[in-house]
C-alpha cells in the first residue's frame, strides 16, 4: 500500500503543478484579455522604459525577498535563499491576481505546512513589517513637501499606530510563549528595516521613470510624496493589483504630491502593462529555477537557535 499511496501522491502533485500553471496562463491571458488598454499602452511606451522599470522591479522583489527571509529567521526558520525568491514569487502573482493581500496568506500556508510555523506568530512577524513599511512610506510622503516639525508628527503618529496594532493583537487571543517562540533582535529588525527602505525607495524610482515617460514635470521631492501615497493603497488593496484603489489614494493626496489627473492616470497604465510583463518573466524564472522540486511542502525544519 505504501509504494502505491507514493506513486498517487508522486502523480497529484504533478498534476497539482500543471494545473498550477495552466490556471496562470490563463489569468495573464484573461487579464490582457480584460484590459486592452495596457496592450495598447505597451505598444505605445518605448521599449527602454519598460526595460527600465523591470529592472527596478527585480531590486523590488530582491528587497521584498530579503524581508520574507528576515521574518522566517524570526520565526526561528532558516529558508534557502532560492526557496525564499520562489515564496516571494508565487507571494507576488497572488498579489496581484488576488483580493486583498493574498501573498501573506500564501506565505503563512507554506510556512505553516512545511514548517509547522503557527500561524499567530506568522501574522506577528508580518504586522511588524507592515508597521515599518507604514511608516517609511509615511515618511516618503511627507518628507520633501511638509514642514519638518509636521513630517516628524506625521511619522510618530504611523509608528505609534503601528505599535498598537501589535500590542492589541499580543493582548487579544491566545498569546502564550509567542515571544519567547520569535527571535526579536536589533539586528533583523536592523535587515528588515533597510531592506523595507530600498523597497519603498526603488518603488519611488520606478514611480519617476513612469511620471517621466508621459511627460509629468515632477520634481524629486514630488515623486517621492507620490510614491508614499501609492504605498497607502496596498493596506486596503481590494482588487486585483489595487486597480482603482491606488489611483484613489493618488489623487487624495493630490495636494502633496501635486501631480496632475491626467498624469496620474497615464502612468497608472504604464506601470500595471510594465508589471503584468515583469510577472510573465518571474513565471519563467519559477519554471526555469525547478519550482516544482525546491519548493514542495515536505516538512523539512531547519530552526535557528
Amino acid at each position: 500500500m505504501k509504494p502505491n499511496s507514493t506513486k498517487l501522491r508522486s502523480y497529484l502533485k504533478k498534476i497539482l503543478i500543471v494545473g498550477i500553471l495552466l490556471v496562470t496562463i490563463i489569468l495573464f491571458v484573461r487579464y490582457f484579455q480584460s484590459h486592452p488598454a495596457y496592450v495598447a499602452e505597451l505598444r505605445r511606451t518605448n521599449p527602454s522604459v519598460i526595460f527600465w522599470i523591470v529592472c527596478v522591479n527585480f531590486i523590488i522583489i530582491g528587497a521584498v525577498a530579503v524581508v520574507n527571509h528576515i521574518s522566517a529567521l524570526i520565526c526561528r526558520i532558516q529558508l534557502e535563499l532560492r526557496e525564499s525568491f520562489l515564496l516571494t514569487i508565487y507571494a507576488a502573482l497572488a498579489n496581484f491576481f488576488g483580493p486583498l493581500q493574498s501573498g501573506p496568506g500564501v506565505r503563512a500556508a507554506y510556512l505553516k505546512t512545511k514548517y509547522k510555523i503557527l500561524l499567530r506568530d506568522f501574522t506577528f512577524v508580518t504586522l511588524i513589517g507592515y508597521g515599518m513599511f507604514a511608516c517609511v512610506s509615511a515618511l516618503f510622503l511627507v518628507v520633501g513637501v511638509l514642514a519638518w516639525w509636521q513630517t516628524l508628527l506625521i511619522v510618530c503618529t504611523a509608528l505609534g499606530a503601528s505599535v498598537a496594532v501589535l500590542w492589541l493583537f499580543r493582548r487579544r487571543g491566545n498569546s502564550s510563549g509567542m515571544l519567547s517562540r520569535l527571535h526579536l533582535s536589533r539586528k533583523l529588525f536592523g535587515i528588515l528595516l533597510i531592506a523595507t527602505f530600498l523597497q519603498v525607495s526603488m518603488t519611488a524610482v520606478r514611480y519617476g521613470i513612469e511620471l517621466h515617460s508621459v511627460g509629468a514635470n515632477a520634481s524629486i521631492g514630488q515623486i517621492i510624496s507620490y510614491a508614499g501615497a501609492a504605498n497607502f493603497a496596498l493596506f486596503v488593496s481590494i482588487t486585483p493589483d489595487g486597480i482603482g484603489i491606488r489611483e484613489t489614494f493618488l489623487l487624495f493626496a493630490q495636494r502633496l504630491h501635486g501631480v496632475s489627473t491626467h498624469d496620474i492616470v497615464a502612468a497608472s497604465l504604464i506601470d500595471r502593462a510594465s508589471y503584468v510583463v515583469f510577472l510573465a518573466i518571474l513565471g519563467i524564472i519559477a519554471l526555469s529555477l525547478h519550482a516544482h522540486k525546491r519548493f514542495s511542502t515536505k516538512t523539512v525544519i531547519k530552526t535557528v537557535t
